[in-house]
């Protein structure tokens, strides 16, 4: 009681009021505990309830974000306020939207008379494990205006352009922004609403992705669902890479702010006996892409592969490496990437290598469960290394990199180089069944090894992550010998 009649008799009011708000800052309580998350289930000592993200619930009456709370605070105390952390760990364009967001908001408030100083954004060159508020060592980055996990030197991000931008003149505009942040988009309910909460937008500025009939095509199409980008994913038959008269009918139809090139011609072996339709496919048609997007502006992402390399330099390989291909589908790969940055100097190109995901049934690690699950026996090479990718983190971070502006080769692949026996050996153990039901083999003279890494910095998570999420996201079952499905 001493203490409290001591601040009341001599108030230290603070010179500036700082506010660190996140998305997950409002809280909702709700009784009805089982239409939530187990997780979210908790109590007071008193009553029994779900302390759930108040954005997460379908209620017009519920006011987020942090505008309103810059508003309450100044209606409270009416003493100058800041936003002293602006950041939002999840994907590029959800951070734009997010700071964007923030520094409209604050603007705002400013032109209805309240003081508003300033909004950080923070943390400058990102963070680690901050998603547990620090309390599992797990290694997980969020990069923030720099992306400076492993790299060489900070690089500056999408962030960074529009702070900078911010700074000068107050505003900021990149395609992305057209789209609502997922917290205005009905996909982020717990239970789905009766009626659209979603706000109207304009007409959003679009993709191009190439290869709706191949894996990474439909994938990346999804992901571009799930962050909000609005595109188009042609087919052949909208847009043939190889031919400059259906590439500039498709560009002028679509007027795309960026092109997703992942068509191409993917069997490895066929490609021995088919080195025309090969080189056709993943070099001309890339290189007749790289040509028109190159004339009107357009930003290209385009994918490449491990096999532009050889596997005998004895070390992961990285970007400035010379490619030395031994194989024709190699081959075209490297022919492509040159082709391309000939064509289009501010290209960017993915390398990466033997992707498997949780949509798909057409990668390795599937197709050892599917064997497994039937009881045979599983042979793989033991001398042949290579850097597993999952693809849901190879195309976040692909699009992370693109909306960055970033140009040139990127190596994208998860952390960890195994030989593929040992990747089946992963796969077996975390789907439960008996790693000795891989036969390593050793039919290779030579051990080879096409392991990436990357010199510009890494971007991906580690192997083990990318095939736990592999097992908790997987879409498609692997079938027991009595035909049971088994996930």
């Amino acid at each position: 009681e001493k203490i409290l009649r001591e601040l009341v008799e001599t108030p230290c009011p603070p010179d500036i009021i700082g506010i660190n708000y996140y998305l997950s800052t409002d809280r909702f309580l709700d009784q009805r505990r089982k239409r939530y998350p187990q997780s979210s289930w908790g109590g007071n000592g008193r009553y029994l309830y779900a302390d759930v993200e108040a954005v997460r619930i379908a209620r017009s009456d519920i006011k987020i974000g942090i505008a309103p709370r810059l508003h309450d605070v100044w209606q409270r105390y009416h003493l100058p306020v800041a936003v002293t952390e602006v950041h939002n760990g999840c994907t590029r364009e959800e951070q734009l939207r997010w700071l964007i967001a923030a520094h409209n908001g604050a603007a705002r408030l400013r032109e209805q008379g309240a003081e508003v100083r300033a909004i950080t954004v923070w943390a400058l060159i990102g963070s680690v494990d901050w998603n547990s508020l620090l309390t599992r060592r797990a290694g997980h980055y969020e990069s923030g205006a720099f992306h400076a996990w492993r790299a060489l030197r900070p690089r500056p991000t999408a962030l960074a352009k529009a702070t900078a931008s911010l700074v000068s003149s107050g505003r900021f505009d990149h395609p992305v922004l057209d789209g609502p942040g997922w917290w205005h988009r009905d996909m982020r309910f717990y239970c789905k609403p009766r009626r659209s909460f979603q706000k109207e937008t304009k007409m959003a500025r679009q993709l191009v992705v190439t290869g709706a009939t191949g894996t990474l095509g439909r994938a990346v199409s999804r992901i571009c669902d799930l962050r909000g980008l609005a595109h188009v994913l042609t087919s052949r038959a909208g847009l043939d890479i190889a031919e400059p008269k259906s590439i500039a009918a498709a560009l002028d139809r679509h007027r795309p702010w960026a092109v997703v090139n992942t068509a191409g011609y993917v069997r490895v072996a066929d490609a021995e006996r088919e080195p025309q339709r090969c080189y056709r496919e993943n070099t001309e048609g890339a290189a007749e892409l790289a040509r028109a997007c190159a004339r009107l502006g357009i930003p290209l992402l385009t994918f490449s592969s491990d096999l532009v390399f050889d596997g005998r330099l004895g070390r992961p390989y990285v970007e400035s490496d010379a490619t030395c291909p031994s194989c024709v589908y190699g081959a075209s790969k490297a022919a492509a990437e040159r082709r391309v940055l000939d064509e289009h100097s501010d290209a960017l190109i993915t390398r990466t290598s033997a992707f498997f995901g949780p949509w798909d049934k057409y990668n390795f690690v599937y197709q050892t469960l599917c064997a497994l699950a039937l009881g045979r026996e599983v042979s793989a090479s033991a001398t042949c290394v290579v850097s597993p990718t999952y693809v849901p983190d190879l195309v976040t971070a692909a699009f992370d990199l693109l909306i960055d502006g970033e140009t040139g080769i990127w190596h994208l692949v998860n952390q960890g180089a195994v030989s593929w026996s040992e990747l089946a050996r992963l796969a077996a153990i975390q789907g439960g069944f008996d790693p000795d039901g891989v036969r390593p083999e050793a039919a290779d003279a030579t051990p080879t090894s096409t392991a990436l890494a990357s010199e510009r910095g890494e971007m991906l998570p580690p192997l083990g992550s990318a095939l736990e999420r592999f097992f908790r996201e997987s879409e498609v079952v692997w079938m027991t010998g009595n035909g049971r499905p088994s996930h």
